[in-house]
C-alpha cells in the first residue's frame, strides 16, 4: 500500500498527525476512518495490519492519533470521549477535502464506541465496525480504579496505563459518563459489525452482546476466538481486517472489477514502492501476489512458483475427478498436495555443467473414496495427462513485446 504522513487541525485547533493508506496501482472505490484503542497509537501492529488489509482491498484508510496521544498536539486528560467524538469529525473533514467523505468507520476498544457515537453526525458514514469495544464509554474508568478516590478528592491523578503514566482529571471521568450509548444505539440505522474476542480480559465479551442487543439489523458478529484485546498476533489483526472488509462491500458503492482491466487472461501490476506485493487480476477474479517475509516480501499472497504449484494441483484434482465421474467411480474427494524446488540435476544428460539444477514439482496424491486397486493406479497415470501437466512436460515459448 501506498502511506504517506498527514496532518490535520482538531476542533480545538491542535495539529493532530495521521496517516493516509491508499491501494497500490488503483484509486480506492471508498474510504475508511480508523480509531485506535484507548491511550494507544495509530502505530499500533493491529492498525497498520488492519489498515493493510482494508487498501489490499481497494479502501483508502486514513488512521489518526486522538488530542495527545502519539504524535498528536494537545492534552489527552483535557480531551475526554466528547474529543474522541470531535477528532473523528475533524478526521472526516479532512478526508472529505483530500479524497472523500468516509463511508466506513472502523474502531478498535474505546475507539470503535467513539466511531459509533459519531456514526450519528457523520451522514456520509455508510456502515461502522468495531473491534474489542465496550458498551458504554464509562467502561475504561476500571482501568485506574485504584485512582478513582483520588481523582475525586483532588481533581487528578497518574495513573499507569499499558505500563506508560497518564494524567486523568475529575472532568475525564463526568465526560465519560455523558455519553450513554445502549440506549440510543437503535437509533443509528446503519449496518454494524461487532468483532470481540471472548478470551480478551480488557473489555469482556458481554460488552459485545451488549451492544449487539442493543443494534438494530443489519447487524452481525463476529468471534475473534483465541485473540488478546490488542490483537498483538498480525495474523488476528489481518483476519479482522479481511473480514471487515468483506462485511463492508456489502453495504458500499464497491465496483466489481476495480481500475486494472486487461483483455488478456492474466494481468499483473507492481508500483515501485510496493516491495514485492503484486496487484492481480486473473480473468474475473482480483488477487496479490508477494513472496515472503524471509525473501523481503509481506507474505500478502502466494509466491510467483507457488502460483505455478497451484495450478497444476487444481488441474490435477479437476482432471481426476472428470475421469472418475466418466467411469462412475466412488472417488469422494482428491487431495493434491505440491511444492516447488530446484534440486541438483544429477540425471541431467543436457545438463552442461554439473552444478546445473531442474525445476522440481513435487505431487502427492490422496485419494477418497471405495476404490479398487487397478482404479487406483489409473487415476495415478491419469494425473500425468492434466493439461497443466503436459504443458509443464512440452515445448513452451513466451513470447514478448512492449505495449506503448
Amino acid at each position: 500500500m501506498k502511506s504517506a504522513p498527514v496532518s490535520f487541525p482538531s476542533a480545538g485547533g491542535y495539529q493532530l498527525s495521521g496517516r493516509l493508506e491508499l491501494p497500490p496501482g488503483r484509486k480506492p472505490h471508498s474510504f475508511a476512518l480508523f480509531a485506535h484503542c484507548f491511550t494507544c497509537s495509530k502505530d499500533l501492529r493491529a492498525a497498520r495490519e488492519i489498515a493493510r488489509a482494508l487498501t489490499t482491498a481497494g479502501f483508502g484508510v486514513l488512521r489518526f492519533d486522538f488530542t495527545g496521544l502519539g504524535s498528536s498536539e494537545g492534552d489527552f486528560s483535557a480531551s475526554g470521549f466528547s474529543g474522541d467524538i470531535r477528532d473523528l469529525m475533524a478526521a472526516s473533514a479532512f478526508l472529505e477535502s483530500q479524497h472523500a467523505a468516509p463511508a466506513l468507520l472502523v474502531g478498535h476498544s474505546l475507539g470503535g464506541t467513539a466511531c459509533l457515537a459519531a456514526a450519528f453526525e457523520l451522514p456520509a458514514v455508510r456502515a461502522v465496525a468495531t473491534i474489542g469495544s465496550p458498551a458504554s464509554p464509562g467502561h475504561v474508568a476500571h482501568l485506574f480504579s485504584g485512582s478513582l478516590e483520588t481523582i475525586q478528592s483532588e481533581g487528578s491523578a497518574e495513573v499507569q496505563i499499558g505500563g506508560r503514566p497518564f494524567r486523568i482529571r475529575r472532568e475525564f471521568l463526568e465526560d465519560l459518563k455523558q455519553h450513554p450509548l445502549e440506549n440510543r444505539l437503535d437509533a443509528l440505522r446503519k449496518p454494524l459489525l461487532f468483532l470481540h474476542a471472548p478470551q480478551d480480559t480488557v473489555v469482556g465479551i458481554k460488552n459485545a452482546e451488549l451492544l449487539y442487543r442493543a443494534a438494530r439489523h443489519p447487524k452481525s458478529f463476529i468471534s475473534l476466538d483465541g485473540a488478546d484485546h490488542l490483537l498483538g498476533k498480525k495474523e488476528d489483526a489481518r483476519y479482522a481486517g479481511s473480514v471487515i472488509a468483506s462485511w463492508a462491500t456489502r453495504y458500499l458503492d464497491v465496483p466489481g472489477s476495480g481500475g486494472l482491466e486487461t483483455d488478456r487472461q492474466v494481468v499483473a501490476s507492481l508500483e515501485k514502492d510496493a516491495g514485492f506485493t503484486t496487484e492481480m487480476r486473473v480473468g474475473n477474479h482480483r488477487m496479490l501476489a508477494d513472496e515472503p517475509e524471509d525473501f523481503g516480501g509481506e507474505d500478502l499472497g502466494p509466491s510467483p512458483y507457488q502460483l505455478v504449484a497451484a495450478g497444476l494441483s487444481a488441474c490435477t484434482v479437476m482432471t481426476l475427478q472428470m475421469y472418475a465421474r466418466r467411469k462412475e467411480w466412488d472417488l469422494q474427494r482428491v487431495e493434491v498436495h505440491t511444492s516447488h524446488d530446484k534440486e541438483h540435476a544429477a540425471d541431467c544428460n543436457a545438463c552442461e555443467n554439473e552444478g546445473a539444477r531442474i525445476d522440481t514439482f513435487r505431487r502427492e496424491i490422496r485419494l477418497f473414496g471405495n476404490l479398487e486397486e487397478a482404479q487406483v493406479q489409473k487415476l495415478l497415470e491419469i494425473a500425468d495427462k492434466c493439461p497443466v501437466h503436459r504443458t509443464l512436460h512440452g515445448p513452451i515459448q513466451i513470447l514478448t513485446r512492449l505495449l506503448p
